[in-house]
């Protein structure tokens, strides 16, 4: 397949937003441009579940009620995609990928992550770029159910990468020893994909 370059627009990057665009991005102010490899699916919430297994001392599988019972956490800042735009000021809210790893107990030979949506889509992450603090499973977007072409019921959400990193419609982690690529770093992108450092395609720094 293929990789396509991207899109590109105009930038919007002058005064206090300047120094939080990275290089070869511009703002795409209120819109939000919706972009997917694959068909958007309907899901039932009610039927969602979400799965932590691999390298893990106990898998773990919860239900939408169940999940939504977890201690809550919210994202509030920037996202980037790949294709060069960035959003700014934006808010997420779910369960952070923490909660769910700290229930599941990754075992001392996990170091990546593969994430899976219910489309097959997949997209590989070191396991230190989803700890921390800096991922989450959300299903609300700006204090609203998060819209299914934007991942509705339930998206990854990694917004220090590029925004391929943060899976759409996801179901499951799974935790692995050794990195394996997922749909797009098959096709030519960046295994990692750090925006500020413009990891966009492989061969990239």
């Amino acid at each position: 397949m293929p990789v396509t370059r991207g899109f590109t627009g105009r930038r919007r990057d002058a005064g206090a937003r300047s120094d939080r665009l990275p290089p070869g991005q511009y703002d795409t102010g209120p819109g939000w441009p919706t972009l997917t490899a694959e068909v958007t699916p309907h899901l039932d919430a009610e039927k969602w579940t979400m799965t932590v297994d691999g390298l893990v001392e106990t898998p773990r599988t919860w239900t939408w009620r169940e999940i939504h019972a977890l201690p809550g956490s919210s994202y509030f800042g920037d996202i980037h995609c790949v294709t060069t735009w960035s959003k700014f000021d934006v808010t997420f809210a779910g369960v952070s990928v923490d909660t769910l790893l700290e229930a599941a107990g990754p075992r001392p030979d996990a170091a990546y992550v593969k994430a899976h949506s219910t489309t097959g889509y997949t997209t590989n992450l070191p396991l230190a770029d989803v700890t921390g603090g800096k991922a989450w499973v959300v299903w609300e977007y700006g204090g609203r159910p998060l819209p299914v072409e934007h991942g509705g019921p339930a998206r990854l959400l990694v917004p220090h990468l590029y925004f391929w990193k943060s899976a759409k419609w996801v179901t499951r982690l799974e935790l692995m020893a050794r990195d394996r690529p997922g749909f797009w770093e098959q096709n030519g992108y960046h295994d990692r994909g750090d925006p500020w450092l413009e990891q966009r395609y492989q061969g990239d720094p």
